[in-house]
């Protein structure tokens, strides 16, 4: 063999398992978007994670998830949404509520997006049904934001003395603030109690904010749809219970937390179910034969320690009627 044969040869050796390493399919990518932080809802992204693997995708496996939290700043979403679109990837999972799905929504229409919200999604304006979603958009519904009028049926049940309610919203998510202000009053006036309507925007203020209910004589609290209650549900139980004020979340990990009740969607099974859905759309299946799903499942909390340390007396009907009771 001739010496430069022979080199060529070596080259072409070489060079081999590097192509063939090129020629593998690229990993596809998940991004993932949402309003709060990494570590506020761990058991929520469990769930997400097991509705991925239920349907055969393991993060580091056989899927990547480009993260982007906007750490409560809800003003950050469009650009961390646009970044996402530029990295190409090819699902976006916008979970969390609509304010989140909609700057998912206005930063493509050529990438698939699931989402998860607590609201009516055609209402919104992220699809044009429930059955045909139409565009590049679809995910699951769970009843949060609807069943704000029955959560205040609870609290009053609860607390039949108190004549003055407030509510707890975040202005910077104002989607969810009108509803779940609209759905209160009609509940309120339906009841008759007074409803103050309380914005607040950052936890620094719940000190100040629960001193404001003081001077309005609110006997009882309504917690907001609003991921700024949620992550910081043992920070308001135990205001709540300090100033010996009755408080209803929609959402269980409040209860857990020492809250007085929760009565809302189970969040963790609409984050699973939109795993799934993340993962149809990894398959090549298209939004707009994905007709929305709604999770209709609603459970009700009842912290029977705190109703004690409240001097509350909780029924034993209504004791009967809860999903869960922690004693």
């Amino acid at each position: 063999m001739r010496r430069r044969d022979f080199i060529t040869l070596l080259g072409g050796a070489a060079t081999f398992p590097l192509a063939a390493r090129a020629q593998q399919p690229a990993v596809p990518v998940i991004g993932f978007l949402n309003d709060s932080s990494p570590d506020a809802f761990p058991d929520r992204m469990r769930a997400y994670s097991q509705g991925l693997d239920q349907a055969g995708f393991d993060e580091g496996r056989n899927v990547a998830i480009e993260y982007r939290w906007a750490g409560g700043h809800y003003d950050r979403l469009p650009a961390l949404a646009a970044d996402l679109v530029r990295r190409k990837v090819n699902v976006i999972a916008a979970l969390g509520g609509p304010t989140i799905a909609l700057a998912a929504k206005a930063s493509t229409t050529a990438i698939p997006i699931v989402f998860q919200v607590g609201v009516d999604p055609v209402r919104s304006g992220l699809v044009a049904s429930l059955n045909h979603p139409g565009g590049n958009v679809t995910g699951v519904t769970s009843l949060n934001v609807d069943v704000g009028p029955k959560r205040l049926e609870l609290l009053h049940e609860l607390v039949p003395a108190a004549t003055v309610v407030a509510l707890f919203v975040n202005p910077a998510n104002p989607i969810n603030a009108e509803r779940d202000a609209a759905e209160a009053q009609k509940a309120a006036r339906t009841l008759g109690v007074q409803l103050h309507v309380v914005q607040v925007s950052d936890e620094r203020d719940f000190t100040d904010k629960f001193g404001t209910l003081v001077q309005l004589g609110a006997g009882a609290l309504l917690l907001g749809t609003d991921a700024l209650f949620t992550s910081r549900s043992e920070q308001l139980a135990a205001l709540a219970v300090h100033h010996m004020l009755p408080t209803i979340s929609p959402f269980r990990r409040f209860a857990a937390a020492g809250g007085l009740a929760s009565y809302g969607g189970d969040i963790t099974e609409s984050w699973r179910l939109a795993g799934g859905y993340t993962a149809r759309g990894l398959k090549g299946e298209k939004p707009e034969d994905l007709p929305v799903i709604q999770s209709t499942k609603v459970e009700l909390v009842i912290n029977l320690k705190t109703a004690k340390a409240l001097g509350i007396a909780v029924s034993l009907p209504l004791q009967g009627r809860a999903d869960e009771v922690i004693e």
